[in-house]
């Protein structure tokens, strides 16, 4: 009898195994200082939230994963070397969206967006 519930046991455990498990949609941004100067003072906001970081030398990345929640465009705002403050809109994001988005800024300021999202299941 033990033998027979053991197996019963063994089989709805494996069965559970095959469902689908529980997914959130994250989308990973990862922001890329392309000049020859650092910029320092970077907040990113997106729809319900916003993340940053206090400075980026020349060269570096520095990454963030987040959830979307809502919808809206992502904005970027940071200040260059000369303590000029630069602000730029990117692409719209909308919940349950997941994959990545690289901002890299340029020498002259310019703000490059390269989204690739998926609508998540």
């Amino acid at each position: 009898m033990t033998k027979l519930r053991n197996s019963a046991t063994l089989a709805a455990l494996l069965s559970l195994a095959g469902l689908p498990g529980c997914h959130s949609a994250f989308v990973t941004v990862s922001i890329t200082n392309r000049s020859s100067a650092p910029v320092s003072l970077i907040e990113v906001d997106y729809p319900s939230a916003s993340f940053g970081t206090g400075s980026l030398a020349p060269g570096a990345q520095y990454q963030y994963r987040f959830k979307i929640l809502g919808e809206g465009p992502v904005k970027i705002q940071f200040t260059d070397a000369k303590g000029v403050l630069h602000t730029a809109s990117g692409p719209v994001l909308k919940e349950k969206e997941e994959g990545s988005l690289k901002i890299e800024l340029d020498e002259n300021a310019k703000v490059s967006w390269n989204l690739h999202l998926n609508a998540s299941k």
